[in-house]
């Protein structure tokens, strides 16, 4: 125990001592209404001083009072001084009748005494904690104003008046429910509701903005970034709902706002039971399982410890991020494979060496100007690549094979979409000769994926600018990489085989606003620190992508957020035999002939590269 404890220990024992003889004096003179004390009773009190101090302070002892920190006082503090009050007025009254032949106290002063001293005993310490937070508040530069008086507001202030080492002091809420407008949480109080928050900041001269709404709508956040913006100051958030479970909420776990508290939706509530069952002591295959999407539906399948996780990609260093990341995870069985899924030798040799009964299949080209150029790759590996992988699937029965589509598979006007359409269609129709469970989900755009516009545009800002937008009208849907990944898991529990699910992608968001949204988070002003130009649709892209097609009558599941399009049948020789017309041109490296089976498969197909090669083989 060191010298400040000892210190420390003392004075509050000195002070509860006080509190204990003031309270017992006190009793005596209310009950004769602070008038004289007769004679015989002044005696009295005199003599059963001692006995209450030494039962009291024994049952203060037994009970741990002195033990609590007065900087910290609480509810539950108050609570044992009135356990402690309780006990000491039963044992005061049990030695009064004891050691007393004759009255020595009216009978209504230990009951008066009790009263007093929950007041003495907790007044000073509350009294203590007022004095001790105001002169914290003197100390104090930054003051908080907290958008939120909900129960991650109220935790994060507690915490915040209990840390005095922050640096931080909160001064105000603000909520929009009008029932909590006026109300004190901790002593602060709500001062109005959220388009109030420029004028709060500058009557209450605030230095800092904290966001405690982690259930916020994306819509909501966008709305409480714009006023925090009109004040010029920085701003941050708590992260998410799950931080509520932990029960604290601390400034070291505040965050700045991100593309996903603007862009996302809800909170993502999955049947985590079935996916459980669908995916625990299971062998496991993810293709392209090291790229963005693969790498984060290993994370999420390595929760329910699969029997085995393989992880295929060709890209060696990706495949050494991800093998470095599962290697901390314990009880984790998996193996890194670098495969390239048209190595149908290759494939066939993992397939019959662990005999998966689950595939993934992520493994694709993706990025839209390349692969206009580029229309033997793509439909080598997003076409052929899925057959190989398919066929070599069913051949060790695997349960159920997942194809990850994308949204510009509708109507596509790129190479990209169309070969992913094609290898929709071959799944779709495959599904019907074999008991595997041929499952495709199709989404949108990924924050933060790679080659995405998000690692593009902080690349941009990072430079100085200017970033880059194709068009002012182009919009895209979004969602998170744990979104995407966890709704591909509900999908495949979901799934019976032959069906595409479509994920709720909520609403297309501005490739503009997006840029500007990114601009502000870094601390700068569109057109003074960072330009926005515009450069053009580029080749294969257009303005609003689709998640489903008219002739595709989407239907509902029994999940909200996944929805079924309705696959549409096509006759099986003559799918086999542009399969086969696409090997033959691929090895030939015949890309006009490429094209033209890919119309043909895909009608709805247009794209400027289509002139393009018909005006170089002409």
């Amino acid at each position: 125990m060191n010298y400040f404890h000892i210190h420390r220990q003392l004075a509050i024992f000195l002070v509860d001592l006080f509190s204990i003889t003031l309270a017992w004096v006190g009793a005596y003179l209310l009950r004769f209404n602070l008038g004289e004390i007769p004679i015989n009773f002044v005696s009295g009190m005199l003599f059963t001083l001692p006995i209450v101090l030494i039962t009291q302070t024994a049952v203060n002892y037994t009970f741990g009072l002195h033990r609590g920190s007065w900087r910290f006082c609480s509810m539950n503090d108050l609570v044992k001084i009135i356990k402690v009050a309780i006990v000491g007025l039963l044992l005061t009254i049990v030695l009064l009748f004891l050691t007393a032949k004759t009255p020595l106290a009216p009978r209504s002063v230990p009951f008066i005494y009790s009263v007093l001293l929950i007041l003495f005993l907790g007044g000073s310490r509350f009294f203590y904690r007022q004095l001790r937070e105001r002169q914290k508040v003197a100390t104090i530069q930054q003051k908080v104003l907290i958008i939120g008086a909900g129960s991650a507001g109220e935790g994060l202030a507690r915490d915040l008046l209990r840390n005095s080492r922050a640096g931080y002091y909160p001064v105000a809420f603000v909520d929009d429910h009008p029932n909590k407008i006026g109300r004190e949480i901790h002593s602060l109080k709500v001062y109005g509701n959220l388009s109030e928050i420029p004028s709060i900041v500058k009557r209450l001269n605030i230095d800092l903005l904290i966001i405690a709404m982690p259930s916020a709508s994306a819509a909501e956040m966008q709305r409480i970034v714009q006023y925090c913006e009109e004040t010029k100051l920085p701003f941050r958030t708590v992260p998410s709902v799950s931080d509520l479970a932990s029960g604290r909420l601390s400034l070291d776990s505040l965050q700045n706002v991100s593309l996903e508290d603007l862009l996302g939706r809800e909170q993502v509530n999955l049947d985590w039971k079935n996916i459980a069952t669908c995916v625990h002591d299971q062998v496991v295959l993810v293709s392209g399982g090291a790229g963005s999407i693969g790498a984060e539906l290993c994370r999420q399948i390595a929760r329910f410890s699969p029997k085995l996780l393989l992880i295929a990609d060709n890209s060696e260093f990706s495949l050494y991020s991800i093998d470095m990341e599962l290697s901390t995870k314990e009880g984790l069985a998996y193996i890194p494979l670098l495969l390239d899924v048209n190595d149908r030798e290759a494939v066939q040799r993992v397939m019959q060496m662990h005999r998966p009964s689950i595939v993934f299949h992520a493994a694709a080209y993706k990025q839209v100007p390349m692969l206009e150029k580029q229309i033997r790759c793509a439909m080598r590996n997003n076409i052929l690549g899925t057959q190989v992988l398919a066929e070599e699937s069913v051949k060790v029965k695997v349960t159920k094979f997942i194809m990850v589509s994308t949204d510009k598979a509708v109507r596509p006007t790129n190479v990209l979409g169309a070969t992913k359409r094609v290898a929709e269609i071959f799944c779709q129709n495959f599904n019907r000769f074999n008991t595997t469970q041929f499952i495709t989900v199709r989404f949108g755009n990924v924050l933060g994926s790679a080659g995405s516009v998000v690692p593009l545009f902080k690349k941009q800002l990072k430079n100085g600018g200017p970033i880059t937008v194709t068009h002012p009208e182009v919009t895209r849907y979004f969602m998170t990489i744990v979104e995407a990944a966890q709704l591909i898991l509900q999908a495949t529990s979901l799934g019976k085989g032959g069906e595409i699910f479509v994920l709720d992608m909520g609403r297309p968001v501005k490739i503009q606003y997006l840029a500007e949204q990114m601009i502000q988070l870094a601390g700068k002003k569109v057109g003074k620190d960072i330009d926005i130009i515009y450069t053009g649709l580029r080749p294969g892209e257009k303005l609003h992508e689709e998640l489903f097609h008219e002739s595709e009558a989407l239907l509902p599941t029994t999940y909200s957020k996944i929805s079924l399009a309705q696959a549409i049948d096509i006759d099986w020789d003559d799918l086999q035999n542009q399969m086969n017309a696409i090997r033959e041109a691929c090895a030939s490296f015949d890309e006009v002939s490429l094209l033209a089976i890919l119309k043909s498969l895909v009608p709805e197909y247009s794209s400027w590269v289509n002139k393009e090669l018909t005006d170089e083989s002409s």
